[in-house]
C-alpha cells in the first residue's frame, strides 16, 4: 500500500514538473521581462524604495516588513538543502538553471507583486487582502480559478512550508547536537505558536529582526569558502555551464536526459527557494504599507536578487568547488560536507554554523507560510475568527509531526503543489501583462527615473 502511494506520488510530481512546466515557468519570466522593459534594471530604485516608509499610507506592515516576511518564507531549506538536492540530482548544471530561474524571475516576482496590490482589498476591520486569488477575481473575473489558487495554497503550505522546514531542523539537530526529533517538534512547534497568535505584524516584527541577520551570517559562511578556493571558482563555473547542456549520464545515460534532469531540478529547486510565479510572496506584499503598486513590486523583486541570484547562487558554487555534489549524499548533508570541506575550522564547527543558519531560515518560512495558508483559508470559508484559529492549532500540528516524515516524501509532495499552485498565479499574470505594463509606465513617467 505504501509503495502504490509513493509509486502514484512520483508519477504525479513527474507529471506537473514535465517539459511543459518548464517551458511555462521559463516562458513566463521570459515574457514578463520583456513586458516590463527589463524592470531589473531598476535594482537601484527598488533599494532606496525599501528603505523609505509612507506610514501615511494603507496597509498594516512597512514595505521593508512585508519584504521580509515574503523573505522569511523564501529563504529557507531551498537555499541549503533545495540546491543541494538539485546538485546531486541533477548534477552541477542544476546550477545554472536555478540561477537564470532567478535572474528571469525578478520580472515575474515585480509583476505578481504588482497586481496582488492593484486588486487587494480592505476588509470592515481594516486589513489588507490580496494576492493571486483576488488579482483573478477581480481583475480577470475568474472566481472559480481564484479558488483553485487558494485551495492549493493552504496545502502548499504545509509541504514546502511546514513539513520540509521543520523536517530540516530535526535531522541537523539530531546529528550535530542528538536532540531526538519529538523534542524539536515540541520546541518548534511551541515557538510557531508564540509567534503566529499575533497576526502579520507578530510575524513581520520577528522577520524583520531574522532575516537580514541570517542572511548576512549565511553568506559571509560561503564567502569564506569561496574566497580560500579562489583558484577554483572559474572552473567550478566552466564545469556548471558545461554540465548544463551536457546530454546522457544523468539517468541511465539517456541522449537528453542529463539536460532535463540538470533544468527539471535546477528550475524546480529554484521556484522553491524564490517562489517567483508561484504567487505565494504577493501575499505578503498586498500587507504593505503603500499607495503605489509599482512601488512595492520593485520592493518584492529585491526577495528574488537576495535568495536566488545571490545566496542560491553561492551555496551552488560552494557545493560545486568542495566537490560535495558527487559523495552520494543527500539533502542537507550535501551542503554539510560543502562547509566541513570548505571552512577553515573542525568538522564540527563548520556543521554547527550552518546549522543555525538552517534553523533561522526554516523556523521563519514557517512563520511565513502560516501567514499565507491563512489568507488563501481566509478568501475560501470567509472570516470566520473559530475556523481561522483551527487552522492555526492544526497548522501548528503539523510542524509537530514534520520531523517524523520521509525527506524524499515530503520534498515530492512540496514540489507538486508547488507547481499547482503556480498554474493560476501565471494565468493571472500573463493575462493581467497589459495593466502590469499600463501602471510601470505611469509610475515611472511620474517618478522621472
Amino acid at each position: 500500500m505504501i509503495n502504490t502511494i509513493a509509486n502514484f506520488i512520483n508519477r504525479l510530481d513527474s507529471l506537473v514538473w514535465g517539459w511543459w512546466m518548464i517551458l511555462l515557468l521559463l516562458g513566463t519570466h521570459i515574457f514578463m521581462t520583456i513586458r516590463t522593459g527589463v524592470i531589473q534594471r531598476k535594482i537601484g530604485t527598488a533599494i532606496r524604495l525599501s528603505v523609505t516608509k509612507d506610514t501615511e499610507a494603507e496597509g498594516e506592515v512597512s514595505q521593508f516588513g512585508a519584504l521580509t516576511t515574503a523573505l522569511a518564507s523564501t529563504i529557507g531549506t531551498g537555499n541549503i538543502i533545495g540546491v543541494g538536492t538539485a546538485i546531486a540530482l541533477g548534477g552541477p548544471g542544476a546550477v545554472l538553471w536555478c540561477w537564470l530561474t532567478g535572474v528571469f524571475g525578478i520580472a515575474t516576482k515585480y509583476s505578481e507583486s504588482l497586481i496582488a496590490v492593484k486588486y487587494r482589498v480592505k476588509t470592515k476591520d481594516g486589513r489588507m487582502q490580496g494576492g493571486a486569488m483576488y488579482a483573478l477575481e477581480r481583475g480577470l473575473h475568474m472566481k472559480w480559478l481564484a479558488l483553485l489558487f487558494a485551495f492549493f495554497g493552504g496545502f502548499a503550505s504545509f509541504g514546502i512550508g511546514c513539513a520540509t522546514q521543520v523536517n530540516a531542523i530535526a535531522t541537523v539537530c539530531n546529528e550535530n547536537l542528538n536532540i531526538p526529533p519529538a523534542f524539536i517538534g515540541i520546541a518548534v512547534a511551541a515557538l510557531t505558536a508564540l509567534v503566529i497568535f499575533g497576526g502579520i505584524k507578530s510575524i513581520a516584527t520577528v522577520c524583520e529582526k531574522l532575516v537580514p541577520f541570517m542572511a548576512f551570517f549565511y553568506v559571509l559562511g560561503c564567502l569564506v569558502i569561496l574566497g580560500i578556493n579562489y583558484d577554483f571558482i572559474i572552473p567550478a563555473v566552466k564545469t556548471i555551464c558545461s554540465m548544463a547542456f551536457t546530454p546522457g549520464a544523468a539517468a541511465g545515460g539517456l541522449v537528453g536526459r542529463g539536460i532535463m534532469m540538470a533544468m527539471q531540478y535546477g528550475i524546480a529547486r529554484g521556484l522553491f527557494s524564490n517562489e517567483s510565479g508561484m504567487g505565494s510572496a504577493p501575499i505578503a506584499a498586498a500587507a504593505a504599507q503603500t499607495n503605489e503598486p509599482v512601488a512595492q513590486g520593485l520592493v518584492s523583486m529585491l526577495g528574488t536578487i537576495i535568495d536566488t541570484v545571490i545566496i542560491c547562487t553561492m551555496t551552488g558554487l560552494s557545493i560545486v568547488i568542495t566537490g560535495a555534489w558527487d559523495m552520494g549524499l543527500e539533502g542537507v548533508s550535501v551542503t554539510t560536507k560543502a562547509f566541513q570541506m570548505g571552512l577553515p575550522f573542525p568538522e564540527q564547527v563548520a556543521s554547527f554554523m550552518l546549522m543555525v543558519c538552517l534553523v533561522f531560515f526554516a523556523f521563519t518560512t514557517i512563520l511565513g507560510w502560516n501567514y499565507y495558508s491563512e489568507k488563501c483559508l481566509e478568501y475560501l470559508v470567509g472570516d470566520k475568527k473559530a475556523v481561522l484559529k483551527g487552522y492555526r492549532w492544526l497548522y501548528i500540528l503539523a510542524v509537530f509531526i514534520g520531523p517524523f516524515m520521509t525527506v524524499s516524501a515530503v520534498w515530492t509532495i512540496a514540489d507538486i503543489f508547488n507547481g499547482l499552485m503556480a498554474l493560476p498565479n501565471l494565468i493571472a499574470l500573463v493575462a493581467l501583462s497589459g495593466v502590469v505594463v499600463a501602471e510601470t509606465k505611469k509610475y515611472f513617467e511620474k517618478q522621472k527615473y
